[in-house]
């Protein structure tokens, strides 16, 4: 596949880190270190160079959070918080909306638990969305889908609100509808979509850092 041509301008980043963090313990995952460092400053690291703007949606920690990235609340008025990762993609791309123009084309997504991202991760999303004439792509890698690593185009937002007003909340389901693509990673390591769910995920992503 052929690398689409991107300004970084034309892309924003996203990581999200409004979960609970249940099987945490109900830490904040992406405040949770590893190797020395909380899990979204590796997730930062690697996104930065891709973009031209890095937002985190966080419902809690804002001050913790503002040292990676431009922080925004994840949630609405009318549908309130912990609602799932489409709300913090929503508050993303609204305020993408509104700053100055111009504005980000392209929005690229990844969880906050994710630390080993591909460091190509943007522009092989969004080639492969423009190579299907799609508004949006998500990751697949060794036969698994990571619905939550994806690029999206940020025309998307009125159809995003929709749905979640109508009260859905599932992230496959709304791909689906928009007609999102796979952009295929069976290049990567094993464990570049891992999601560190877990203390034993964290013990085991502990392990590949170290590699």
């Amino acid at each position: 596949m052929v690398e689409p041509s991107i300004a970084r301008g034309a892309v924003a980043g996203l990581i999200l880190a409004g979960g609970q963090g249940s099987r945490m313990n109900g830490q904040d995952k992406g405040l949770v270190v590893l190797r020395g460092e909380p899990m979204v400053a590796h997730v930062a690291r690697c996104l930065a160079p891709q973009v031209g703007r890095l937002i985190i949606s966080a419902n809690r920690h804002a001050s913790a959070y503002a040292q990676f990235g431009e922080v925004v609340a994840d949630g609405a008025p009318e549908l309130g918080e912990w609602q799932g990762p489409l709300m913090g993609i929503a508050a993303a791309l609204s305020a993408v909306s509104v700053q100055d123009a111009p504005a980000p084309q392209w929005l690229i997504v990844s969880p906050c638990d994710t630390p080993f991202v591909p460091a190509d991760l943007a522009v092989r999303l969004i080639g492969a969305a423009l190579a299907a004439d799609a508004s949006m792509a998500y990751a697949v890698a060794h036969g698994q889908r990571h619905s939550a690593c994806m690029a999206l185009h940020t025309a998307l937002l009125p159809e995003l609100l929709a749905y979640l007003r109508g009260g859905d909340r599932k992230v496959g389901l709304w791909q689906a509808r928009a007609g999102a693509v796979e952009a295929v990673f069976d290049d990567a390591p094993p464990h570049a979509f891992m999601n560190v769910n877990t203390p034993e995920d964290l013990a085991l992503a502990e392990r590949y850092a170290s590699q």
